[in-house]
């Protein structure tokens, strides 16, 4: 490679980039849904073989790492821009903290 080629870490922070960043975080985050779903059902089938009438036992990973899946969901979901307006609030707010 040339010293003055532009490699990707080198290139600004595009909307082309932002987007390339989203779309392996929702990848990623559906690869953690899907194994979330299977090993917990795994869980869940060991508990109905094992003890089904028994203390439901996999109710703790499955909230344990259900708080992990949905904390997940909210950092690829969430709306990580901000408005015009919103900036604007919030310089004021800061202006008036001085």
């Amino acid at each position: 490679m040339k010293i003055n080629e532009t490699t990707e870490l080198d290139l600004p922070n595009t909307t082309r980039d932002r987007a390339i960043k989203r779309l392996r975080k929702r990848r990623d985050f559906y690869g953690h849904l899907v194994v979330y779903a299977v090993v917990n059902g795994f869980l869940v089938a060991i508990w109905a073989v094992t003890t089904p009438h028994g203390f439901f036992w996999p109710v703790f990973p499955l909230l344990g790492w259900g708080i992990g899946v949905v904390l997940n969901a909210w950092d690829v979901y969430r709306n990580d821009t901000f408005s015009e307006e919103q900036i604007q609030r919030e310089i004021e707010h800061l202006g008036r903290r001085r």
